[in-house]
Formats: structure tokens, sequence, C-alpha cells
């Protein structure tokens, strides 16, 4: 046990670990509110990472016994190779199958499918081969195979019924193709519904994957406009996951399950996020450059990996949340929608946390010293719009196809996605947000 330093007890621990430590005691209080004084963290069971990991993901599979899998993935992948360059690594004696039906913003026509085929096929294993839909899909398609019930009734009210996902589902590994998303290291997977232009989420502590096998080289061949997308993804998931509330800002939860999945920032999520911001500003235009920068990619990787750690556990904020109805009405990417917003919503944010976005101007390589806090700030938003610029994204929600009509609509719809907006280090009405959203166009 090492010393305690500011009511932080520090203790050596192995990768793959859930703890919980309290700052102090359960004090009973005469106030209304009763802040939290517990964090948890939590991340995938296991995680490999390294150029060339792949091919250790069959020793994996042995050290499981898994004798068949079902590989989760998208026809391009399969078309382009890739699927067969995961499959190299699985023993002969494992049989394998191949779902290639996931699409970019997976609907849940395509999530019942996978699941229908990994119901029939019965295999010991799933392996999600892909982004951050692949992926989902595999994760979902691995904790509802042997259930019979619809993929929206583990969607959260009111569009769900908020059924528990169980925890007795098929093994899971993923292995992902991008560097952004996070879904490799997340309890989460997100379902469109585009009839009625909205994405929701299924969370649970189920669906972190069994094994995450983060191999950089697989990125190698990603377009740069994808590689954009998903880093910019990446950048905006350290800088929210940064910013976004203490956890000791939260309630006190009547009960340890009903504390939130996104609790609140911790100095444990900050140290994940700082050196994902560092990483990603370093090397995301060295990537949409050079796709063979295998520095750059590995770097890249590297901080998506650590950003999905960081807000997976932190939580995210308004960007997120007005992200979502855009890209669900203008099927813009998502790496994008969030990268034209973040700028404004830092501004808006900044009276709150100046000195925070004063450290990610520093980490994006901006000398901030001498400066006061909201100068600092006010750098740190030119070096994220400096940084989208430079590697193609638009520069506002127009270039997206959002007219001024759409804002009060988008910001009613941004308001009812209040599990993101809580997060927010500033709070948020209905007029902020219409107002951001005006300053984004």
């Amino acid at each position: 046990m090492l010393p305690s330093v500011h009511g932080f007890a520090f203790v050596s621990l192995p990768l793959n670990f859930s703890i919980l430590l309290s700052v102090s005691p359960r004090i009973p209080s005469l106030c209304m509110f009763e802040s939290d004084t517990v964090w948890e963290f939590a991340i995938a069971d296991q995680i490999k990472f390294g150029n060339g990991s792949t091919a250790e993901l069959g020793d994996e599979l042995e050290k499981r016994a898994i004798s068949s899998i079902l590989i989760v993935t998208d026809e391009q992948l399969r078309e382009a190779g890739v699927v067969e360059t995961v499959r190299t690594s699985v023993p002969e004696e494992v049989s394998v199958d191949v779902f290639d039906g996931v699409e970019p913003d997976p609907d849940v026509e395509v999530y019942e499918s996978a699941i229908e085929t990994a119901a029939t096929v019965d295999p010991d294993g799933i392996v999600g081969v892909g982004g951050g839909s692949s992926l989902d899909v595999a994760k979902v398609s691995g904790a509802l195979a042997a259930t019979d019930r619809d993929v929206l009734e583990y969607v959260a009210p009111p569009i769900g019924d908020g059924v528990s996902v169980p925890d007795s589902g098929l093994p899971v590994f993923a292995v992902p193709t991008t560097a952004g998303t996070g879904s490799e290291s997340s309890p989460a997977a997100v379902v469109s519904l585009p009839e009625r232009e909205l994405k929701v989420g299924i969370s649970s502590r189920h669906l972190y994957p069994d094994l995450a096998v983060v191999d950089p080289l697989l990125t190698v061949s990603l377009p740069p406009a994808i590689t954009a997308s998903s880093g910019m993804d990446a950048l905006t998931h350290a800088i929210e996951a940064y910013t976004t509330r203490r956890y000791d800002t939260k309630a006190l939860p009547e009960r340890a399950d009903e504390r939130p999945d996104y609790g609140g920032r911790t100095v444990v999520t900050d140290l994940f996020a700082e050196k994902a911001i560092e990483l990603i500003g370093s090397s995301l235009q060295r990537a949409v450059n050079n796709g063979s920068d295998v520095e750059a990619r590995r770097d890249m990787s590297l901080g998506g990996l650590l950003a999905g750690i960081a807000f997976t556990n932190a939580g995210l904020g308004a960007t997120h949340a007005m992200a979502y109805p855009i890209a669900g009405e203008n099927h813009t990417p998502h790496g994008v929608t969030v990268a034209v917003l973040l700028p404004e919503v830092m501004r808006y944010n900044a009276p709150t946390v100046a000195d925070r976005y004063g450290r990610v101007a520093e980490l994006l390589g901006e000398n901030v010293e001498g400066v006061s806090d909201r100068d600092a700030s006010d750098r740190g938003v030119a070096a994220v719009e400096a940084l989208s610029s430079d590697i193609g994204i638009p520069s506002g929600l127009a270039e997206l196809g959002v007219t001024e009509d759409d804002i009060p609509r988008l910001a009613e719809k941004s308001e009812e996605i209040q599990r993101l907006l809580v997060g927010n280090p500033r709070r948020v009405s209905r007029d902020d947000l219409e107002e951001i959203l005006s300053q984004a166009l």
C-alpha cells in the first residue's frame, strides 16, 4: 500500500480492474442536497494494444477454450480483406461464421438481424471487427443472443422499457479498425431510429467487451475523411470528459447500483483525458495527411482508446447532446458533427472551466505561460478550430445542412438528452442551446 495523498489511498492494481474509492465517509446532512463521495472506474476486462496485436487474438480464443466464433463486421471491410487478416490469427480448429450486414448508424433491424444470426450459429464467442457501428452491434449481439426480447426494450424510457441487459451473454472480443469511437472500451451501444430522426443508446456494464484488441496497423488503410472524423470524435470525447462535472458535484445515490454510468470526472479520468488530448493533438493531422505514418496511427489508436476510457467513466456534455439530433436529421458523420459544435460549446462553458480549457490549449501545443485562464481558454478554442480546419472539417453547421429555421427544433430535441446535459460544466437551458447552435451556423 502506498501513502495516502489528499484523502486518496493509492494501491497497485492490474489493468483489468474496477475500483471504488471513497474520499470521505458518508456523513449525515441536514441539507436538501448531499453530494456523492464515491467514484467508480471500469474498463474492458482486458486490453491488448500494439502494432500486430491482432495476431494474438487466436491465443486468447484458445485460452478461453473458444471453439466457434461469429465475426460481426461490414461488407466493405470483408471485401477489403481486413476480416481475412483477423481470421488468419484464429486457430484452424475454431469454426468461423461471418455476419457482414452492419451499416453506418445501424438501426434496429441491423441489430436484430445480427442477434438472429448469433442465435442460429450459436457460437462460443463474438468477434466485432470494424468501427464503432460494428463493435456496438457485436456487443449487443453477444449480450442478447440468448434472449427473445426486442432490442428497443433495453433502451431507456421513454423510447424503450429500460430492461436490464442480462449478465449471462457470450464473450465479446472487440477489434477496432478506426481510432476514435471508443466503442472497444465502452459499456454502451448506439441504435438509430431513422423514422424518428433520432439515435438512442443501450447502456450496461454487461456490454463491456471481454477483450479489446487495439492494433494500429488495422487503421493504416482508413481514408483521410474517416481518419479526420473519427479523430475529432476522440478529441471531443477527451475534452468533454476533462471538463464534465466532477463526481462530487453529483447527488449521492440511495444505492450504489443507482449511481449513473457517467459518474463525473475524477483524478483518474483526468489522467486518461489529458494524455489522449496530447496524443491526438500531435498526431491527427499527420495521420490524415499520410495514412502510412505508422507512428501517427499508433498515437491516434492509443489516444482514441484513452479518450474512450475517460468519457465512458466521466461522461460527456452539451456537444454530444446537440450532435445526436443534428446527425439524426441530416445524416452527417458523428465525428464531423461534434467537431463543428465543440468550439462554440467551449466558448459557452469557458466562464466555468476556463482553467481546464487553458490546459487543453497547452496539451495541444499552445504557449499559455503568463496569460490569464480566460485568455488561455481562448487559445484552446482557437487550437481546436485550427486543427479542424487543417484536416478539412466544415467550419459551420450550415455546411451540414442546418438552417436557422431548424434551430428551435434541434434545441428542443437536444434538451431531451439530459443524460449528457447533466454532465455539462455550465447549466444549459433551451435558450442557451439555441444560442450555441446559432453561433455554430
